[in-house]
């Protein structure tokens, strides 16, 4: 079977669980910005962990299905419509040969997830379905999709008995205006003054519109540096160093203002300092805001953070065995 792209929508890209363990050749692991829903809907559909999906930015396509099908709907408040007639999410629904997906304008988050058992049969890359679209590689054709294009399902067998299943509402994340994000303080966080720190955990700070899966960028203060001599190699940035790897949510300040969030396709290094970086389980979060939410830093040790990511692994092995 195929589902047919009538409208792409804002930004629908194919994503599984990301291309990890090659940060060594320069390549970020892309990947759904959402684990969280984005995993879910696979075990509403009874697909094997990682299979790919549909990541939907800010505003829905037109999906056609050419036979029936089982999917699941999961993430950001974008209110699904079956040929026109308002459709759940979290929750396996059936489709049949011929019904339409679209979907009403989004209410909060920023990403839906489009599971559909089987999985999204796209060729590998580097192990990964994944798309990394600044560079054209992954997912259908290394980019977002286009009106006219046909995605091939997996074979799936009949799963038509997960109908009707849905993930318990106290399991349903909720997606406001405003968010708390936590954060380990470092690597290079001795680069700002002990006041500059304080202001960037104070701050409540504004996504702006340069908000996408490279990166996340903020508005609502300034940071100073730390006086120094500018070291051999480094740029004349305050904030520069002369060079750094960049772990999957870490930030960074260029010239004290606006700090962005580097996320799933980001460059893997380069001559910024980094003065912290969002815990894993926090990303998800993080990418459920969208431009104009609130959000807040606050600083946690590693120990917390752990805690944090142990509690998410309990809660996903929960919602497995219940849709199990």
């Amino acid at each position: 079977m195929a589902i047919k792209v009538n409208k792409p929508g804002l930004l629908t890209t194919v994503q599984d669980t990301g291309r990890f363990g090659e940060y060594d050749i320069g390549m970020p692991p892309s990947g759904a910005m959402d684990v969280f829903s984005y995993q879910v809907g696979n075990y509403l559909v009874g697909n094997e962990d990682g299979a790919a999906g549909l990541e939907i930015t800010y505003f829905g396509p037109e999906l056609e299905f050419t036979e029936d099908a089982v999917i699941a709907i999961t993430g950001a408040e974008l209110p699904p419509k079956i040929n026109g007639e308002e459709a759940p999410t979290w929750e396996t629904l059936a489709v049949e040969a011929g019904d339409v997906l679209t979907f009403d304008y989004l209410k909060n988050g920023a990403r839906s997830y489009l599971a559909v058992a089987g999985g999204v049969d796209v060729p590998e890359f580097l192990h990964s379905r994944s798309t990394y679209t600044l560079i054209g590689l992954g997912g259908h054709e290394g980019r977002a999709l286009q009106e006219g294009d046909e995605l091939k399902v997996g074979e799936a067998g009949d799963r038509s008995d997960r109908v009707g299943m849905a993930v318990a509402d106290e399991q349903v994340p909720k997606f406001g205006k405003e968010a708390e994000i936590r954060v380990i303080i470092g690597l290079a966080s001795y680069r700002l003054t002990e006041e500059s720190l304080r202001t960037f955990l104070d701050t409540e700070w504004t996504v702006t519109p340069d908000a996408n899966r490279v990166g996340y960028r903020y508005r609502g203060g300034e940071l100073e540096f730390v006086e120094r001599e500018q070291p051999a190699g480094a740029g004349s940035d305050p904030a520069n160093v002369v060079d750094l790897g960049y772990p999957v949510g870490s930030i960074q300040v260029p010239g004290g203002v606006e700090p962005i969030v580097l996320l799933n396709d980001a460059v893997t290094g380069g001559g910024y300092a980094t003065i912290g970086t969002v815990i894993s389980v926090d990303r998800d979060r993080l990418a459920q805001t969208k431009t104009n939410d609130k959000t807040r830093f606050r600083s946690v040790d590693l120990a917390e953070a752990l805690k944090a990511r142990e509690e998410r692994r309990q809660q996903m092995a929960e919602i497995k065995q219940a849709l199990s």
